[in-house]
């Protein structure tokens, strides 16, 4: 998605050697303009898979996974990381590592919000080692719900987690992938909706 991508150039900083801070539009500030065009996006990918809800994590997750679920015109479902004392139903749970955070936090769902009817796709704002999309799919698996895709806005194809994602035969579509970082710059590979029309 070429408009992510030129964002990723003017306001993406490179910290390391693997870390991409996007927090002036995604992760901590949101700019609601890209986040709508963002789940449009993911919404005209999706559209004829019979989705019945969207499934994210908590925080940075929920801009982009709202807009697709408003384009889709359907739920947005995302799973807390801290469970407060109103969550008193049955949880699906499960465990997740962060590769920014360096913590493993548990993570849950109100088994009351997705069932064997649901048809779920999972959105995520970024794919490292894919840690927090298996876990989703953990989650939508225990609920005996299917999972038909994965969108990810942005991936760092560099990483693991493309290929564990793949393992598990699930679609996946990043609208940026970087496939490294050279000399302080961003090299983009290929993203996965370059075959829909823009």
């Amino acid at each position: 998605m070429k408009l992510l991508e030129d964002r990723i150039n003017s306001d993406g900083r490179i910290l390391g050697d693997n870390i991409l801070k996007v927090d002036n539009f995604l992760t901590h500030q949101v700019d609601y303009n890209l986040m709508k065009a963002i789940g449009k996006r993911f919404a005209d990918v999706y559209k004829n898979k019979g989705i019945t809800k969207v499934v994210t994590i908590e925080a940075s997750g929920i801009a982009p996974a709202l807009y697709t679920a408003e384009s889709l015109g359907i739920p947005m479902i995302f799973a807390k990381k801290a469970k407060n004392v109103t969550m008193n139903e049955e949880l699906l749970t499960t465990e997740v590592f962060s590769f920014t955070k360096k913590v493993t936090s548990t993570v849950s769902i109100s088994r009351k919000f997705l069932s064997s009817d649901d048809k779920v796709l999972i959105i995520d704002d970024f794919l490292a080692n894919g840690q927090a999309a298996l876990g989703l799919l953990k989650l939508i698996e225990e609920a005996n719900a299917q999972a038909v895709g994965v969108g990810i806005v942005i991936e760092k194809s560099f990483q693991t987690g493309r290929q564990l994602l793949l393992d598990k035969g699930v679609q996946l579509t990043s609208l940026a992938r970087i496939g490294a970082f050279e000399g302080g710059k961003i090299v983009f590979a290929p993203a996965d909706d370059v075959n829909y029309d823009k």
